[in-house]
């Protein structure tokens, strides 16, 4: 374990420039890169804290407002205490935003902040991890798939609509996919219900792709984010035993 050294970046993209969080480890040298997709909530301390987890166990990682479009983040106020329930206005403001995120805008924006990756000298050569939360477990798969050089490792935690049956449905790129890949599904998550985890499970099977997918009893959607009513401990600790394992397994 080493400290975190993190600052806002920009990313330029094809629609604009993405502003985003980078932190890495203070020795210096490069590290291998870790592309961190945010929940619906977006960039914010909490966000940012979990991606200096990840640097203090040794990568570099990135995590852009992948709303750019609709501004910095937050792109919305947020508490420093997320209720949905008890503010229900926040999710009715965010949604329109996140629908706005397109399968082929994200894709899109994803080679962007992976060339950003590839171009720091903070990176070390080679491919990258992906790891994303919520709406960001959509975007790693979709990254994973469209990106399939770059991407060596894979993960998502209580991702909704990963397997559905419309024709972008994030599944549907297994059969491009060269990473390994792991998900962590809330057990009680309306936006992932158990017809999808089958779905997802054949299509990667279907495709060879080395993966697991495990789901953590008791944990509502949203639970690794400890600014929110849905945070559980031990789900989020079993999180980062998986993805921490993942990583070493990759690196």
């Amino acid at each position: 374990m080493t400290s975190a050294h993190g600052r806002t970046v920009d990313v330029p993209t094809e629609d604009g420039v993405a502003d985003a969080y980078l932190t890495h480890p203070g020795d210096g040298a490069p590290h291998p890169g870790v592309l961190l997709y945010q929940d619906a909530f977006g960039v914010r301390p909490h966000l940012k804290a979990m991606a200096d987890r990840l640097a203090e166990s040794g990568y570099c990682v990135l995590v852009p407002n992948v709303f750019y479009r609709h501004g910095p983040a937050p792109v919305v106020e947020l508490p420093d205490f997320i209720d949905t329930t008890a503010r229900p206005d926040i999710l009715e403001r965010l949604g329109p935003i996140m629908r706005s995120l397109t399968p082929d805008l994200a894709v899109r924006d994803a080679g962007a902040y992976l060339r950003a990756l590839a171009e720091n000298p903070l990176v070390a050569d080679g491919p990258v991890a992906v790891t994303g939360y919520c709406m960001g477990a959509r975007l790693a798969l979709l990254t994973a798939g469209s990106h399939p050089e770059r991407v060596a490792a894979a993960a998502g935690f209580h991702g909704g609509r990963l397997a559905t049956e419309t024709p972008e449905s994030p599944h549907l790129v297994a059969d491009r996919i060269r990473a390994e890949l792991y998900f962590g599904h809330a057990d009680e998550d309306p936006s992932l219900p158990p017809e999808q985890m089958r779905r997802l499970e054949k299509a990667l099977t279907a495709a060879g792709v080395r993966h697991r997918c495990e789901v953590y009893p008791g944990a509502r959607h949203g639970f690794t984010q400890a600014d929110t009513s849905a945070y559980d401990e031990a789900a989020t600790e079993r999180h980062w035993a998986a993805l921490l394992d993942l990583l070493k397994r990759t690196f």
